[in-house]
């Protein structure tokens, strides 16, 4: 019997995907980085696990005719693998979902700690050694508005509203129904809900309808002294509308885990903002990911291999998971 040949796109600097030496005997394994190679590999592949987006190598390097029959994403969002030769072809796509939503929502939830107690602050005095008493925000009662109501924004909504925040959501469709939440709105109505909201947190997925959903009207429309944070795509949010909303006040603060531009330069301006927190991306990435990423692609490919319905399917179309 043919064994099926998974090949595993990983850059140049990043270790073998863990677990995968469960599939002895089930699957041929290689660990590919980088691109050097890669047109003559994928065209011997079977499945593809993509960890490494590198879009354009991949699109230069993608086979025709093609053998791959699976791709499987290490990540939740797969905006950037959505190539033409992919989206416009009946290969099923999966991706990590799942596997960040409590690292991400613990992640927000410490960015609205931060700026409710106005932990900024504390670090700022305390490098100045001043002591400045101040009055700072309870949480409770406070109103929420998740941008995503997608598995990332749920979890995060269960969260907060363990808190006892009012957490409301938008998504593709309004629901009627959703535990995790108050209230589910349509995402055309974010115009009308950005007013009330004293936190508003982007877990969407980056899509034709979500890039640059963040502008400067949508600033404007926010509740002023309202804080932002991005851990959905920085592509979501215009920067230079961001940066205008900081300077002339009427965003509180803003904390941004993506950008339009990763890594962030060092001489971009955000880095030098007071009430800004920056975190290279990892937001979801606690002990351990690395391990359940590789756990979950065996256990799909357990189910790929008898032809079982696989799970996180993606809409290719879309860009996003199926739900």
């Amino acid at each position: 019997m043919t064994l099926p040949r998974v090949t595993v796109l990983l850059a140049e600097d990043e270790p073998d995907l863990p677990g995968l030496e469960s599939l002895e005997g089930l699957a041929r394994i290689h660990q590919h980085r980088g691109v050097d190679g890669l047109a003559p590999r994928l065209a011997e592949t079977d499945v593809l696990v993509v960890t490494d987006f590198r879009v354009e190598a991949l699109e230069r390097a993608w086979p025709s005719p093609c053998p791959i029959r699976w791709v499987h994403a290490t990540s939740a969002g797969v905006d950037a693998l959505m190539i033409p030769p992919l989206r416009d072809s009946d290969i099923p796509v999966t991706n990590a979902a799942g596997i960040f939503d409590r690292g991400i929502a613990e992640y927000v939830l410490g960015a609205l700690l931060l700026f409710a107690k106005d932990t900024l602050g504390n670090l700022r005095y305390q490098r100045q050694r001043q002591w400045r008493h101040r009055e700072t925000h309870m949480l409770r009662d406070q109103s929420a508005l998740v941008v995503g109501a997608g598995s990332i924004g749920r979890e995060v909504a269960t969260l907060l509203g363990a808190l006892g925040m009012d957490v409301i959501g938008t998504a593709r469709r309004a629901r009627q129904h959703d535990a995790a939440f108050a209230r589910v709105h349509a995402q055309e109505d974010l115009p009308a809900l950005l007013g009330d909201a004293d936190y508003v947190i982007i877990a969407a997925p980056l899509t034709r309808q979500t890039e640059g959903l963040f502008n400067t009207g949508t600033f404007a429309r926010m509740k002023p002294g309202a804080v932002l944070v991005n851990v959905g795509r920085g592509a979501i949010v215009d920067t230079r509308a961001l940066l205008a909303a900081l300077d002339d006040g009427h965003l509180g603060g803003a904390a941004l885990d993506v950008f339009e531009q990763e890594p962030l330069p060092a001489d971009h301006p955000l880095w030098d903002y007071p009430n800004v927190m920056i975190s290279a991306h990892m937001a979801g990435d606690a002990k351990g990911w690395r391990t359940a990423l590789g756990h979950q692609f065996v256990d799909n490919f357990e189910r790929w291999r008898r032809g079982q319905p696989l799970r996180n399917p993606v809409d290719t179309q879309r860009g996003y998971g199926q739900r």
